[in-house]
């Protein structure tokens, strides 16, 4: 198997990619309580003829954490006692696979502009 080397990709922005992804890497922890997926304010009716959401109002509010697992999309209500708790874990959550995907991004960055100044070099040589 032939060894890539696309971590030595040369110049200003090979530099900066560079730059940019060890920053993250260093603050790169994963938050232990951090929650995957999305916290949103919903509104239902709860089906009661005689309660006031049956009247045509917008409905009982409902906070509902959605996020996927295997490949499926779960939804959990969360309690409202709950929401200013569970909403700082979400967006650590977020900010975290933000994070992973710009040092992904970065290597990926990386390997292309090593593919093409190694094709450049190649060429130079025939």
């Amino acid at each position: 198997m032939h060894a890539v080397y696309w971590y030595d990709a040369k110049g200003d922005l090979a530099a900066r990619l560079r730059q940019r992804k060890y920053t993250l890497l260093r603050g790169l922890q994963i938050p232990p309580d951090a929650l995957p997926g999305a916290l949103t304010l919903t509104h239902h009716r709860c089906g009661t003829p005689t309660c006031w959401c049956a009247k045509g109002a917008e409905g009982h509010p409902l906070w509902l954490l959605t996020f996927m697992v295997d490949g499926k999309r779960r939804v959990e209500s969360i309690p409202n006692e709950w929401v200013e708790q569970v909403r700082p874990l979400v967006e650590q959550g977020r900010e975290f696979k933000d994070a992973v995907a710009e040092v992904f991004a970065a290597n990926a960055q990386l390997l292309a502009l090593w593919r093409r100044q190694t094709k450049k070099k190649r060429r130079k040589k025939t």
